[in-house]
C-alpha cells in the first residue's frame, strides 16, 4: 500500500463541524466493514451503475467510514477519493485498507468549499440535507464535476416523511445535545423496537392496496430486509445529528434548473422507497 497516497489530510473546523463530529461518534463505534449490502448500495446509486463508474475518476463527498466507496472499489473505478469533514476518516482508512483495494485516497475536508481539477463521476449520499446550507453542497457536487461528468445525490424528503419530521426530529433537537453512547444505547434501541416489529410486520403481510396508506410503507418493506443492527444505526443517525432538513421536490428542481452548469435535458429527480429523492445529471 502507498501511504503517501492513502494519507488522510486533515483541515481546520468548520461550520458544519459539530453535525461531522456527531456523526463521527456513530461511524467510529461500528464494527469494521460496510453497514451496507451491495444491493443497497447499487438502489441508491440507480439510475447510475457500475458501468458508469468503471474506469472513472470518482469523487464521494461526505465519506463517513467508507462504508459506500468499499463497495464503489468493487465496480473498477480508476480511482476514487473520499471527503468528511469528521473523524470518521479513521475508520474509512481502516475499511478501506482492509478492502484489498490501491486506488483511493481519503481527505478530512469541508465538502461545502471543497475544490478540485474535476471528476467524471461526483457522488453524495445522505449528506446533504444534514448541512447547514445543503444548496451549498450540491454546488460543491456540481463544481467538482468536470465537464461531460455526472454527479448523483440522495437526500430525505419531505414527503413520505410526516412521522419522522413530527415525532422523530424533536426527540432529535434533544438527543443530539446528549453523549452518543446514552442516544445510542438508551434512545435509539429502546425507540426504534416498535418500529422493528412494524416493519416486519408490513413485510410479512400480503401486498394488499390497502396496507400503501400506512406511514412509511414502502420505506418499511425496504428496511424490513435487514436486521436489527441495522434499524438502530438507522434510528442512531437520525437522533445524533444536530441539522436535518427535509427537502420537497420544489427544493431541487430549484437547485437543478438554477445551475447553469447542469445540463437541463439529462436531469433527473427519483422518488426512492416513498421518503426519499435521487437525483443528478450530467454537467457541462
Amino acid at each position: 500500500m502507498n501511504s503517501q497516497s492513502h494519507r488522510v489530510e486533515r483541515n481546520d473546523a468548520k461550520v458544519d463541524q459539530r453535525t461531522a463530529d456527531a456523526f463521527a461518534s456513530s461511524w467510529n463505534n461500528l464494527p469494521s466493514g460496510s453497514v451496507y449490502s451491495a444491493e443497497q448500495v447499487a438502489d441508491w446509486f440507480h439510475p447510475l451503475g457500475s458501468e458508469d463508474i468503471r474506469g472513472a475518476r470518482v469523487l464521494e463527498l461526505g465519506c463517513g467510514n467508507g462504508s459506500l466507496m468499499v463497495h464503489v472499489l468493487g465496480w473498477a473505478p480508476k480511482w476514487l477519493d473520499g471527503l468528511d469533514l469528521g473523524s470518521a476518516v479513521v475508520s474509512a482508512e481502516r475499511n478501506l485498507s482492509a478492502s484489498g483495494y490501491a486506488n483511493w485516497s481519503l481527505k478530512q475536508e469541508d465538502l461545502t468549499t471543497y475544490a478540485s481539477g474535476g471528476y467524471d463521476v461526483v457522488y453524495s449520499i445522505g449528506v446533504l440535507h444534514h448541512l447547514k446550507d445543503p444548496k451549498l453542497g450540491f454546488e460543491s457536487v456540481v463544481r467538482n464535476t468536470r465537464p461531460g461528468g455526472r454527479f448523483h445525490c440522495w437526500v430525505y424528503a419531505k414527503e413520505g416523511n410526516a412521522v419522522v419530521i413530527w415525532i422523530v426530529d424533536p426527540i432529535r433537537r434533544i438527543a443530539s445535545r446528549l453523549p452518543w453512547w446514552f442516544t445510542k444505547y438508551a434512545l435509539a434501541t429502546p425507540l426504534v423496537v416498535p418500529y422493528y416489529f412494524y416493519a416486519k410486520l408490513l413485510a410479512a403481510l400480503p401486498r394488499w392496496p390497502i396496507w400503501r396508506s400506512l406511514p412509511l410503507y414502502d420505506y418499511s418493506l425496504w428496511i424490513a430486509r435487514r436486521e436489527f443492527a441495522f434499524f438502530r444505526h438507522v434510528a442512531f443517525d437520525q437522533l445524533v445529528t444536530p441539522q436535518t432538513a427535509y427537502l420537497d421536490r420544489a427544493n431541487l428542481e430549484s437547485w437543478l434548473a438554477g445551475n447553469d452548469r447542469v445540463v437541463s435535458e439529462t436531469s433527473y429527480i427519483v422518488m426512492r422507497n416513498g421518503n426519499s429523492w435521487k437525483f443528478g445529471g450530467l454537467v457541462r
